[in-house]
């Protein structure tokens, strides 16, 4: 299968180029390079005959066009997104362009190309979104996200992707294009961009400087290793239904706090100092509107395509640390772009 990845220079979609290459598809990777994206995530891949890169902007018709022309593929998997709640805070219009104009733009270049290929069955245009996009949950662990949880985004982040899954579904609904959409929850892991929680924390301890967490460190949150996410990604675009959505979750819920906690005490092992990392926690001003709790009922994916994840958080944090502790180079060589180690989203 050959499959067309946009945004494969980020972290979810690296993972699953790497992943889709080790598993005998091609993938064309298409890739703006902003600041949160870098060729050294698919770097193990670059060799491959069958691998190729595009530098190119998703709001880019023609040249999106001009791509689809040149490589034919099978498939696309949109990825592309601005993806950093805190930095939709400050900067809104970036996320209104890339994640709502960027997904409009991607889905009449897809509905031109399948069209001119005489709109072979196999195709696919797989959307790939997130669990923000229905809001909050109270803090009862019975009640979780389905795929039939309204829509409630709270971020301009989230009202971005919103939009995108709106339009997606308009697409299929209007013009036939087939479509398959998903929704994960927080993702972790290898090549994680040194600005979100994980890597920051790390970052922060290893650095001998306060580790920030948000209000009271009570939020939520239900994480998952990239890596299954990308394994599951694969299993949608292949076997999902057509127009139907799939919620992709870790089923590893922990607060801010615990998760914050559980990388400590494993770097207390891995990496030890002068004294436990837990004592650089520093509680600091919340997030506007942070979202109290994200939990992922992911019944219908493991019932329809028999996925469910493989790694437990314990785990998944012990080899992300693992990750960062041996490759101290990748992330030095971006704590100098834009933003990184700054705290964004104060309002």
């Amino acid at each position: 299968m050959k499959l067309l990845v946009t945004g494969g220079a980020g972290f979810i979609g690296s993972a699953v180029i790497r992943r889709a290459i080790r598993a005998g598809h091609s993938v064309v990777n298409l890739d703006k390079l902003t600041y949160a994206g870098s060729l050294t995530n698919v770097a193990e891949v670059a060799d491959s005959p069958a691998y190729a890169f595009e530098k190119a902007d998703i709001c880019d018709r023609a040249a999106v066009d001009a791509i689809l022309d040149r490589h034919k593929p099978d498939a696309i998997m949109h990825l592309a997104a601005e993806s950093h709640v805190d930095r939709s805070i400050d900067g809104p219009a970036a996320f209104m362009e890339t994640n709502i104009i960027g997904t409009y733009t991607m889905l009449e270049a897809a509905r031109a190309y399948w069209t001119a290929q005489g709109k072979p069955q196999g195709f696919r245009f797989h959307h790939i979104s997130t669990d923000e996009v229905f809001g909050s949950l109270p803090a009862d662990p019975g009640v979780k996200f389905t795929e039939d949880t309204p829509y409630d985004p709270r971020s301009p982040y989230s009202a971005s992707k919103a939009s995108s899954d709106h339009l997606v579904r308009a697409w299929a609904e209007t013009y036939g294009l087939p479509v398959v959409l998903t929704n994960c929850s927080n993702n972790y892991g290898p090549y994680h961009f040194p600005e979100k929680l994980i890597p920051v924390v790390i970052l922060k301890a290893l650095a001998g400087a306060p580790i920030p967490i948000y209000g009271k460190g009570d939020n939520i949150r239900d994480w998952l290793f990239v890596e299954d996410h990308a394994d599951a990604l694969l299993l949608v675009v292949q076997k999902g239904a057509l127009g139907r959505s799939y919620n992709i979750g870790g089923e590893n819920e922990a607060t801010n706090l615990e998760l914050v906690q559980k990388i400590c005490a494993i770097l207390d092992e891995k990496r030890p100092g002068n004294a436990p990392y837990s004592g650089q926690i520093t509680f600091v001003a919340d997030r506007p509107g942070h979202d109290q709790r994200y939990a992922i009922d992911p019944t219908r994916i493991r019932e329809e395509l028999g996925w469910r994840p493989s790694v437990t958080l314990d785990e998944g944090l012990e080899k992300t640390i693992d990750w960062y502790l041996a490759h101290e180079d990748w992330w030095r060589a971006l704590q100098d772009r834009d933003g990184v180690g700054q705290r964004l989203g104060t309002g």
